[in-house]
């Protein structure tokens, strides 16, 4: 692996030891509760030996040994007691870190827009979102505080261990370091497998998801059968990823086990030589008794347990960084919404009174020059028509209004730098439409209250009117609470973009944009949605893409794209 791969992990594992941070308090439950779980098998191997030291050397009976037994049968219960408080405190660790993590992808997508999922599949954000956030769990609820357990509970049976007899002590302290350097050895090649096994994953999941959307279309063309053998083919590399994955975990849990398992033998074989008299050191000034060798041989797997653990979680922690890879990357994007330390919220109490486009450079989400130099003034009211051939920017145009993308130059909103706008505030001002607008999988009236939750029933039955969906629920059988499926695929086109037009109205604004909204209609429905579309946005000002201009939307100006320039015209200045 090279430098900068291990440069990368390195950088990686103290990301994923920030997150941690704001969860100090539980992180500390956990070390304590195991902590506790090893004061008490420490007890209970001191009274297993002194009860086999009383009954065998002693000549000690049931009576004698009561204490020590009742003793003895309270530390499992409360041992277990405190086991199960530990893993409640270790799921509660990892799910709240998990929900922190994840909602800063969201807060991402949320604040970027079109420009965070740009270059991402669904399938590969759904295993972003899900799988690999899930990924981390066994690193912050297991590894991380296991990591502080096998520094911590070694050295306190060590310590135990030597007062009664130093050679056993050395012994264990000699064979300790062979299992964290093999883990070390092992840990160096595992997360670049989980890597790879992750980029496996996130391309077989894209790579179904959108085989899945378009079956209708590779049916049609006869390649049901070429795709199938494509995705079996991608389910077999990931199969084999997977399988390197689980060989690695494998590999170094037996490994670890061998090694645990000689140092043990190791100390066994010392008391067993000193019971026969052929050693005679390790137990000071007086000879090897019974219960230093019973102490010692108890505790002896307990001292490489938590470093035995500790490599049965490590391949959680090669996992969580390649993992975290991939969130990282996502979440460091630069951020192009506007975030300027100066925030000033424009006062839209008042309407919109003028937007400046100066010398204006629209960018992409790295840096590109999309379309400009732009030069325009617009004052209320304004109906624009925004046209040209495609790939010319017209949407950019668009979501640079949303906030979407970053550009150079100046764009003045009431007289305020777009970048130091607050833009949550300017964003609430704004409604918007596009081709194909999102209608989630669930009823009309779920999809009409996502512009509104605390819409009314008659604003409701209002926008319904406005839209010309009277009929079209009056029809169903359910009405308003009539599922439309995913993708919208229990209604038509049209019917779903009535659908959304409603959903709109339900937001007043001041700045409608729309983005093609009847382009994938019929030249019948796409003028009837256009004449509700100028009845219903009277009192707002409107941008439009478009490829064709209706008369009912009464356009106060037309701006076309071309080479990157633009153009404005009057309506009765232009042939459409």
């Amino acid at each position: 692996m090279s430098v900068l791969d291990k440069t990368r992990q390195t950088y990686l594992l103290k990301w994923l030891k920030q997150q941690a941070k704001q969860h100090k308090v539980a992180l500390l439950c956990s070390v304590l509760t195991g902590l506790a779980t090893a004061i008490c098998i420490i007890m209970q191997a001191a009274l297993l030996a002194n009860i086999l030291q009383d009954l065998i050397i002693l000549g000690g009976n049931f009576k004698s040994i009561t204490v020590y037994f009742t003793a003895l049968l309270a530390l499992f219960g409360i041992r277990s007691l405190i086991t199960y408080a530990r893993e409640k405190i270790n799921f509660s660790l990892g799910a709240a870190i998990r929900h922190s993590i994840r909602q800063q992808l969201i807060t991402k997508i949320e604040k970027e827009g079109p420009v965070a999922i740009y270059h991402h599949t669904g399938g590969g954000l759904s295993t972003l979102l899900i799988e690999q956030i899930e990924d981390l769990h066994d690193f912050y609820a297991r590894y991380l505080p296991q990591m502080q357990l096998s520094m911590m509970i070694p050295i306190i049976i060590v310590a135990v261990i030597l007062p009664f007899n130093w050679t056993a002590a050395l012994i264990l302290m000699a064979t300790a370091p062979l299992i964290p350097i093999f883990m070390i050895l092992v840990g160096m090649g595992a997360a670049d497998v989980n890597r790879r096994n992750f980029k496996a994953l996130t391309y077989l999941s894209g790579h179904f998801l959108d085989r899945l959307k378009g079956l209708t279309t590779i049916r049609l063309f006869n390649q049901g059968c070429n795709q199938t053998e494509q995705i079996a083919n991608a389910a077999e590399r990931f199969r084999i990823r997977t399988m390197n994955v689980l060989k690695m975990a494998f590999l170094s849990s037996a490994v670890l086990e061998f090694f645990t398992s000689i140092s043990i033998a190791i100390v066994a074989v010392y008391f067993g030589f000193s019971y026969l008299g052929e050693f005679d050191f390790g137990a000071y000034d007086s000879g090897v008794t019974l219960f230093a060798g019973f102490f010692a041989l108890i505790l002896a797997p307990e001292f490489f347990q938590p470093l035995r653990d500790l490599g049965t979680y490590y391949h959680a922690k090669a996992q969580a960084i390649a993992a975290a890879d991939n969130i990282e990357k996502f979440i460091i994007q630069p951020t192009h919404v506007n975030e300027s330390t100066s925030v000033k919220t424009v006062n839209f109490d008042q309407n919109i009174e003028t937007i400046v486009g100066k010398d204006l450079v629209i960018l992409s989400a790295d840096n590109q020059p999309i379309i400009g130099p732009l030069n325009f003034t617009l004052t209320p009211p304004f109906r624009i028509a925004l046209t040209g051939i495609s790939g010319e920017g017209k949407s950019s145009i668009l979501n640079l209004l949303l906030g979407f993308l970053p550009y150079r130059g100046s764009l003045m909103i009431n007289g305020i730098e777009f970048q130091t706008i607050d833009i949550k505030s300017w964003r609430s001002q704004l409604s918007w439409l596009g081709q194909n607008p999102y209608l989630i999988n669930g009823t009309i009236r779920q999809n009409l209250l996502l512009a509104d939750p605390l819409a009314t029933s008659q604003d409701i039955a209002d926008v319904i009117e406005q839209a010309q969906l009277t009929e079209l629920i009056a029809q169903l059988p359910d009405g308003l609470d009539t599922e439309i499926g995913e993708d919208a695929v229990k209604i038509s086109v049209g019917q779903a973009q009535r659908i959304a037009i409603a959903r709109a109205l339900l937001k007043p604004c001041q700045l409608m944009l729309l983005d093609e909204p009847t382009a994938s209609l019929d030249k019948q429905t796409a003028l009837e949605i256009e004449t509700i579309l100028a009845q219903s946005y009277q009192q707002c000002q409107i941008i439009m893409v478009t490829h064709h201009l209706n008369q009912a939307m009464q356009f106060s100006q037309i701006w076309r794209l071309h080479n990157q320039q633009l153009y404005i015209n009057k309506p009765d200045s232009m042939l459409c």
